[in-house]
């Protein structure tokens, strides 16, 4: 596991890998204003122990991917999703299961339409199409977010901060809340960002409805997982998902918020693992 730069259409996305580039690929996109190291290191190696080749990256305005001035991202969702099948170019690789969560697999949706011929397989985890008539978030995290202009984003200390009390707004109340953990990772992320205030931008970025309302279009087998707790796309974003893509199916997590907990893992991986042995 070692960083890699690639560079397409003129800018840097951070990469790493895991496993064997022989074995079937498994792209992971993550969400919005949050790098790929929430990709847990341990999560993504036991993806490729069970014999796939797992690349994760930063998106733009996040970690050490290529940043631009907060409250100017000068990209679309279309520019994000083109960007994956840059990393995929960048490791010679012609077609992959695509695997994205919130924001990523808002990306993972349009690349299914826009990309066709790249990708296998979607996952698509605490996501949605945004639909009208969809529940929008729960005012707790709206308020949340709304102080993030008060963050002082030079500070490392202030920066995982913010970032834990958001893990701890997102998360379910059936799930525990591991601290120290999230501590460490936050902490990790504010000292490897380029430009921690950028990360803002993934609000800003406008796209993409023209594909999300194509979604009833996805025609490679999708898998779709949804905690029954999340509060910032609700349950009912996933079940929405599951009823409008063809040849998809629905894991519930009973009891789990917005978030890539442990203790669901097992269910996620080997379902994951099944899904992308199609």
């Amino acid at each position: 596991m070692t960083e890699r730069f690639v560079k397409t259409r003129g800018v840097d996305i951070c990469t790493e890998s895991f496993g064997s580039p022989q074995n079937p690929a498994v792209l992971l996109i993550m969400g919005a204003s949050v790098s790929m190291i929430w990709w847990e290191d341990d999560f993504c190696r036991r993806i490729a122990d069970e014999g796939r080749f797992v690349i994760r990256y930063d998106n733009r305005d996040v970690g050490r991917s290529v940043t631009y001035t907060p409250g100017e991202p000068e990209y679309s969702f279309e520019d994000l999703a083109d960007d994956a099948m840059g990393v995929l170019d960048g490791y010679g690789i012609e077609k992959a299961h695509i695997v994205g969560m919130s924001m990523g697999g808002m990306l993972t949706q349009i690349l299914a339409l826009r990309h066709r011929e790249r990708v296998l397989s979607v996952t698509l985890i605490s996501s949605s199409n945004f639909a009208p008539g969809l529940p929008l978030m729960e005012e707790k995290v709206e308020q949340f977010f709304a102080h993030s202009g008060d963050v002082d984003w030079s500070d490392v200390q202030a920066i995982t901060a913010f970032s834990l009390g958001k893990w701890k707004i997102l998360r379910g109340s059936e799930r525990a809340f591991d601290e120290r953990k999230v501590a460490l990772l936050s902490e990790k992320e504010a000292k490897r960002s380029l430009n921690p205030a950028s990360m803002i931008n993934h609000a800003l970025v406008s796209g993409g409805e023209t594909y999300l309302l194509r979604t009833h279009e996805i025609d490679v087998p999708a898998l779709i997982i949804h905690g029954t707790e999340d509060p910032i796309i609700p349950y009912a974003h996933g079940v929405h998902l599951s009823e409008v893509i063809p040849n998809s199916k629905l894991v519930t997590l009973n009891g789990a918020g917005h978030e890539l907990h442990t203790d669901d893992w097992d269910v996620m991986i080997q379902t994951l693992v099944d899904h992308t042995a199609l």
